[in-house]
């Protein structure tokens, strides 16, 4: 059985969605997170919530990107849990967005949510 499988990327993005809305964000690289957002043309303080909420209800297991089974990271304060990866075209900046998060006990973590840089 390849992982995860549709049934799992569902439960995950639910589960994510749910941190987005209480406001259970955690972000990885916060100077990556600016530096990316910057580019994209948003403000991380002000904004975040509503561009995972809008990117999270874009995706769906057609999105996944990752590997299988998901990578686990290698962060320290992240260590060994699932990274899983998306690649949506954002309504809001109109372009691939390349978008990965980890999940911790009701928290999203975000990893990456930049432009697409497949060719």
């Amino acid at each position: 059985m390849k992982r995860p499988s549709d049934k799992e990327i569902i439960k995950r993005i639910k589960e994510a969605r749910e941190a987005v809305v209480d406001g259970r964000i955690g972000i990885l690289n916060q100077e990556a997170t600016a530096s990316d957002a910057l580019e994209l043309g948003y403000l991380v303080k002000e904004e975040l919530e509503p561009v995972l909420s809008e990117l999270l209800g874009l995706i769906s297991p057609d999105h996944y990107v990752g590997t299988r089974p998901p990578q686990r990271s290698y962060e320290r304060i992240i260590k060994d849990l699932e990274l899983f990866a998306f690649e949506v075209i954002s309504l809001r900046f109109k372009c691939p967005i390349y978008f990965k998060f980890a999940l911790s006990t009701g928290v999203l973590w975000l990893v990456s949510l930049h432009k697409s840089r497949q060719p």
